[in-house]
């Protein structure tokens, strides 16, 4: 027999015994969180047109995605992303000026990672759009609901970190840079790399004021007071905007009492272009990469035929299985199992027995000795 057919390709894995008990446990516990805020849940199909994400889009690069083709020839992609699938549907089956829609959902991402690095290909992804809703009040809920998620699988050392899409591109369009120079500074800032932002923009005909708060933005993040200095630097430009709107989101998240687990990071960029807002992610310890991601996307729908502001997030499981794992925070077991033992001339009370522990909802294994 051919050895490799048992094991899976680079990428992905297997879950199986209590892992996958507790992952189940923990979808639930989260899916419990987002039903109590209101939302409904969707179904989007596993893969979609390459239309749904293309780079007009704005999401994964098409070098990062599963391509293939149906018989009519059409370009297939297997989902990288939700957002884009659940605008598309939300523009096809919601009305317009019908009121916000609240839609959540549980599935399978997939992204062709070019540099593996033990980063999973496949991921399972729990999150939720708020459709229709472009006050403060929106963006709030949805950070106040992604830290109620981490907060009901038992995480508590974790931070919430929030920065502004519009910050950056005010500036940069502020500053008059062409496509290949922002490309350019956008890596410099992803890499934290503020020397490089100085030697980019040196003799560069830039204002002062903006050239300044470029090459600072790797160290703008901090607690409510770096709101109050961004405030500052920004008076009279248009990333100013950017910076009071984050403050009456902080001021709302005060009356949710979430305050606490929320930082702010003007330096902040996402890979996804179509974000106008708030974006923000979760992190904790245990683990690299962010267990919650999300943000504002004002403009996505309209590339579907629907003009409608909205925002959303979605909780990484697989991220957050692993920091739980590695906390030792053990909230996620599964249902405690029962196992009757019989012998053959047992084997009607034995039944009788299991059947009236499965009316209670108890989980009963029969195992025949003998």
């Amino acid at each position: 027999m051919n050895q490799m057919i048992l094991h899976t390709p680079e990428g992905v894995r297997d879950i199986y015994g209590d892992e996958c008990e507790r992952k189940q446990t923990l979808e639930q516990k989260l899916h419990q969180v987002l039903a109590s805020y209101g939302y409904r849940d969707i179904e989007t199909p596993t893969f979609e047109f390459f239309d749904v994400f293309s780079r007009e889009v704005g999401t994964i690069p098409s070098k990062d995605l599963y391509k293939f083709f149906d018989r009519e020839g059409n370009t297939l992609v297997l989902r990288p992303d939700f957002t884009p699938s659940i605008a598309r549907a939300a523009s096809r089956y919601y009305p317009e000026n019908g009121g916000p829609v609240r839609l959540s959902y549980l599935g399978r991402t997939f992204v062709n990672h070019q540099e593996h690095r033990g980063r999973l290909k496949e991921n399972t992804e729990i999150g939720a759009e708020l459709i229709g809703e472009s006050e403060a009040d929106a963006d709030a809920e949805i950070i106040a609901m992604a830290t109620s998620m981490l907060l009901a699988s038992g995480l508590k050392d974790f931070q919430i970190s929030v920065g502004h899409a519009a910050f950056y591109e005010s500036l940069v369009e502020e500053a008059g840079l062409d496509a290949q120079t922002e490309e350019k500074l956008r890596l410099l800032i992803h890499n934290h790399n503020s020397f490089g932002v100085e030697q980019l923009l040196s003799g560069m005909r830039i204002e002062p004021g903006i050239r300044k708060i470029l090459v600072q933005l790797t160290q703008m993040y901090g607690d409510q007071t770096m709101l109050e200095k961004a405030c500052a630097l920004t008076a009279g430009l248009k990333a100013e905007k950017a910076v009071l709107r984050l403050m009456e989101i902080l001021d709302l998240l005060k009356i949710y009492g979430l305050e606490g687990h929320v930082s702010f990071d003007f330096g902040m960029l996402s890979a996804y272009r179509y974000y106008t807002g708030v974006i923000f992610r979760g992190y904790t310890y245990g683990t690299g990469e962010a267990v919650v991601k999300g943000g504002r996307y004002d403009n996505l729908l309209a590339h579907f035929g629907k003009d409608a502001p909205s925002a959303g997030f979605v909780v990484v499981l697989d991220n957050l299985m692993n920091a739980l794992q590695r906390q030792k925070i053990d909230g996620m077991a599964g249902q405690e199992r029962i196992t009757i033992t019989y012998r053959a001339d047992q084997r009607e009370e034995a039944h009788r027995k299991a059947a009236a522990l499965r009316a209670q909802g108890r989980c009963v294994e029969l195992i025949r000795v003998g």
